[in-house]
């Protein structure tokens, strides 16, 4: 299974009383599958894997997995700083019908590239699954050299990585030591989707497609047919939402986009508040934006 295309990285859906809203859930799953993405991205970043105990993990990774059935591959974030719990959740999610695995790497501590190919490789030897590597160094507070990349890239099933550093020449470098391998780069800052495609990556597991995956995936299929004016343009596109995302912490905005524009995925876990104000009067004039404007164009 050769994983690419644009994958949205879901945003994990709640009540107002902080639980798992599974009835949303499925409906923002199929809401992407109809739009036509190639794959779902749950537990990552936007999805508050970090907010999340295990059983909290397991319903959302069970709800997308049955609601998707098979129509297009599931990655379940399974991160976490220790290994031995990386490992128990990977089997888990192996066991409930995952397609494929998204591991982090650790936060907090910041540990040494030795010590980060250890931790995936034992993680690898546990679970048949594929494995996308993840990098975010403004979140964990450490990144993965190239050098570590091509290393990784060696063990079988290590399939791939999405980079969130929001440095292209990180991608370029991830691109370019993975030649000889077959291993996947994935652009994950959606400012980088098209310069990614361009330079040999082959898609992006991107924040804006829960909201308007249609314009994301324009980028990706104009790409395709060579139409790159016609991607640049879709590209500029996504703009307006992003620039939204200072108004709140992590993922409070983009929660509140996906809502107004009309899936009810709810609030932010605590301790990350819901907007309010001005930030929310700023997020509805982008989304009435968008629809009075943009998805006209």
């Amino acid at each position: 299974m050769k994983i690419k295309g644009i994958i949205p990285a879901m945003v994990t859906p709640l009540t107002k009383e902080q639980t798992v809203n599974e009835h949303v859930t499925r409906q923002l799953t199929n809401y992407l599958i109809q739009s036509g993405v190639h794959g779902i991205f749950t537990l990552g970043t936007n999805g508050e894997f970090h907010l999340l105990h295990t059983e909290e993990k397991i319903k959302v990774a069970q709800c997308i997995i049955e609601e998707a059935n098979g129509r297009v591959p599931v990655i379940v974030g399974t991160g976490g700083n220790s290994t031995e719990e990386v490992i128990q959740l990977s089997k888990q999610m192996e066991a409930i019908g995952a397609d494929a695995l998204s591991v982090i790497t650790p936060y907090f501590i910041a540990p040494t590239q030795k010590e980060v190919i250890v931790h995936y490789e034992k993680i690898a030897e546990n679970t048949s699954l594929p494995i996308l590597l993840y990098n975010i160094p403004s979140r964990t507070g450490m990144d993965l050299e190239p050098e570590t990349v091509a290393t990784l890239a060696k063990v079988p099933n290590i399939v791939g990585i999405k980079d969130s550093s929001g440095k292209f020449d990180n991608i370029q470098q991830y691109i370019n030591v993975t030649k000889e391998d077959d291993f996947s780069v994935f652009a994950g800052t959606d400012s980088l989707i098209l310069k990614t495609l361009m330079a040999g990556g082959v898609g992006a597991v991107a924040a804006t497609a829960n909201m308007i995956p249609d314009i994301v995936l324009s980028i990706y299929n104009s790409w395709l047919k060579g139409d790159i004016e016609e991607a640049e343009k879709a590209q500029e596109k996504l703009q307006p939402l992003r620039d939204t995302f200072k108004y709140g912490t992590l993922p409070s905005v983009l929660k509140k986009a996906v809502e107004v524009y009309g899936i009810p995925v709810g609030p932010p876990k605590l301790p990350v508040s819901e907007l309010s104000g001005d930030a929310l009067s700023k997020v509805e004039e982008m989304v009435s934006y968008y629809k009075k404007v943009i998805l006209k164009q």
